[in-house]
């Protein structure tokens, strides 16, 4: 499994720092208005929906066991079949959104905070920190992924608080470099420097001027670093590092399917498919919210056409 880092590829093309910001809504229109932008909303919304709402689209109890319905194929009760224990695996994929979906936001919403805390304090601040916290990252980066989340699990046991951790604590510096770097620019930017030529403090620049304009860069990071959030905790759990029976998690379903491939495929094909839907829909918001918040991508697309 390859080290986790933040995504910075097209970091050229991300929305100007000193651009004006357009709306929420405005962004949510333009999103919509493609192809692509519909249908990376449409995967996201259905799959948060699902998350939320588990207990109420789940049409079985995903962890009954019925015995004479063990690898039945599908059917019109039993949507996408039934498992080795005669589980639904439609209401365990279902639940299975609820852990995905957690550990992708918590994670990558840990990862982001705390690594833009430091990427600021490294940008802004004294040299010497900014050093130091290069340093760390950088000896933070070079250690095997996992390596270093098969020996955590081992010492402290597997469960979503376990993953949840393991991927803040690789993801930071990925976050961490992209704040660094944006800030460093900005803070040169000339209504930076006047800002600080009229006074105003250190933290006033960092709210009102820095994080706004870092807004539309995370944003995009976030949307298409999920995904690969949600391939690592399928994997872990897939290899029996992460979530444990009888919980449904993607990897779970996918490993009880690879366990029964011949006798009964259909389980392989449904667990592939969330995880399939979460990558691209993901990944293809990222892209519309990159060409929705700098217009220049958008027509620079389109004329490579």
């Amino acid at each position: 499994m390859a080290l986790i880092t933040t995504s910075t590829a097209g970091l050229d093309t991300l929305p100007a720092a000193a651009a004006p910001r357009p709306g929420a809504f405005r962004v949510l229109r333009q999103v919509w208005s493609g192809g692509m932008g519909r249908f990376a909303l449409i995967c996201v919304v259905a799959l948060l929906a699902c998350a939320v709402f588990a207990p109420w689209l789940a049409p079985h109890d995903p962890i009954a066991i019925k015995a004479a319905l063990r690898l039945k194929g599908p059917s019109m009760e039993y949507w996408l079949g039934n498992d080795q224990l005669g589980r639904d695996i439609l209401s365990r994929l279902i639940y299975g959104s609820r852990i995905a979906m957690t550990v992708a936001f918590i994670g990558t919403g840990g990862a982001l905070l705390i690594g833009s805390m430091l990427g600021l304090l490294a940008g802004y601040g004294p040299r010497q920190i900014d050093t130091l916290l290069m340093l760390f990252c950088d000896a933070l980066m070079s250690i095997p992924m996992i390596l270093f989340a098969l020996a955590v699990v081992t010492l402290i046991g597997s469960s979503v608080v376990t993953i949840i951790m393991i991927i803040v604590t690789f993801m930071v510096p990925g976050y961490f470099r992209v704040v660094r770097s944006q800030t460093r620019v900005l803070k040169r930017m000339e209504y930076i420097v006047a800002a600080r030529a009229m006074g105003a403090s250190p933290l006033s620049v960092v709210f009102r001027h820095l994080i706004p304009n870092l807004v539309g860069t995370l944003l995009v990071l976030v949307a298409m670093d999920i995904p690969a959030v949600i391939a690592i905790e399928s994997g872990l759990s897939f290899l029996g590092q992460g979530v444990q029976p009888p919980d449904a998690s993607w990897g779970t379903v996918l490993n009880d399917g690879y366990s029964f491939i011949r006798q009964a495929p259909h389980i392989v094909i449904a667990a592939g498919i969330p995880i399939i839907l979460a990558t691209l829909g993901f990944t293809f918001l990222g892209e519309a919210l990159r060409d929705a918040l700098d217009p220049r991508t958008a027509q620079q697309s389109r004329g490579g056409r």
